[in-house]
């Protein structure tokens, strides 16, 4: 069975872009993701989620604090943060 986003028994780094700005107070309740706001006005929480029940779990809070959620990627990055 494939544990992890890759199948290494480990979890993964994600980018989730919501629209609005949250607040650097909010990385607890996003289970320490990094919060960057951008300057279109959106904001990205980026980092690692341990499984796929995790990843449910972030994207359940976004729903709950009412936000648009506008993507959702599989980083590569180590750091979990997007490329441009």
């Amino acid at each position: 069975m494939k544990t992890g986003a890759r199948g290494e028994g480990r979890g993964a780094n994600y980018v989730i872009r919501v629209a609005g700005h949250l607040g650097a107070a909010w990385t607890e309740w996003f289970d320490g993701m990094t919060i960057t706001p951008t300057a279109d006005g959106d904001t990205v929480l980026s980092g690692a989620v341990a499984d796929q029940a995790a990843l449910h779990g972030l994207l359940r809070r976004v729903r709950d604090l009412g936000l648009t959620l506008l993507a959702v990627n599989l980083s590569d990055d180590k750091q979990g943060t997007e490329h441009s």
